[in-house]
């Protein structure tokens, strides 16, 4: 049973691709909602269920050892045949680096890369066996070029972009595309701290002149995922000609 793994699944781009990507990928029968919110998870699974797709909702914290405990003893049991992995889990931080304590560093960087570390780790295998499959890590155009602020986010994003370039080379030879997606704004949650004068500031920047809907990026990940595995070890940005 083909199955697809999608991490950060109850909110922003994880969820819109979860209502997007069965159209585009007819062949995946099975589906892993992962995500700590398990209210919305199983809205999620229910909405999937009734287009009859088989799903596994794991409410995880794959930043947390019990969690990826769990994690591989579901992979163990089940032994799937994963075709498409996308991590999407991840946290911002906006604020000076003067005011950021190590906590509040370790935290991001746990949730946005070794979030992404810990999910690879566990699932390369199965691909590796089956000799396909394609990884998508969602990134940031912060982690090409920095932004003030959010130098943790920016440093974080940097590592999944550095990650996918490098495991993408890794798994060439066994058939496996990694690649990540470097969003600009996207009009989601993660934004949702802006008021109104600081949106239409961050507007005003993008030459396309507005956020991205979560659609349209979500829509974009499923083009990604559905190309060959030519492409390959990318990082692709997505952000209305905005860097």
């Amino acid at each position: 049973m083909k199955t697809a793994v999608i991490t950060g699944a109850s909110s922003g781009l994880g969820r819109e691709f979860v209502r997007q990507f069965y159209s585009v990928f007819p062949e995946i029968e099975r589906v892993w909602l992962i995500a700590r919110r398990t209210d919305r998870l199983q809205e999620l699974a229910e909405q999937l269920e009734e287009k009859g797709i088989s799903t596994l909702t794991l409410p995880l914290d794959l930043c947390d050892t019990m969690s990826f405990t769990a994690y591989q003893e579901h992979l163990v049991e089940e032994q799937p045949e994963i075709a498409l992995l996308v991590n999407n889990a991840g946290i911002s931080y906006v604020g000076l680096l003067t005011d950021m304590t190590i906590k509040d560093f370790d935290r991001t960087m746990k949730s946005n890369i070794y979030s992404v570390f810990n999910s690879c780790n566990r699932v390369v295998p199965y691909m590796v066996r089956a000799h396909k499959g394609h990884i998508i890590n969602v990134s940031s155009v912060w982690g090409c070029c920095g932004a003030s602020c959010e130098v943790a986010y920016s440093a974080s994003k940097g590592a999944v972009n550095s990650f996918s370039k490098a495991l993408g080379k890794e798994l060439a030879p066994s058939g496996i595309a990694v690649n990540a997606i470097a969003f600009g704004a996207v009009d989601t949650t993660m934004n949702g701290h802006l008021s109104p004068d600081e949106r239409q500031m961050l507007e005003d920047e993008i030459p396309a002149g507005r956020m991205a809907t979560p659609q349209e990026a979500a829509e974009f990940i499923c083009r990604i995922a559905g190309c060959g595995n030519y492409l390959n070890g990318q990082v692709i940005t997505f952000d209305g000609a905005w860097q």
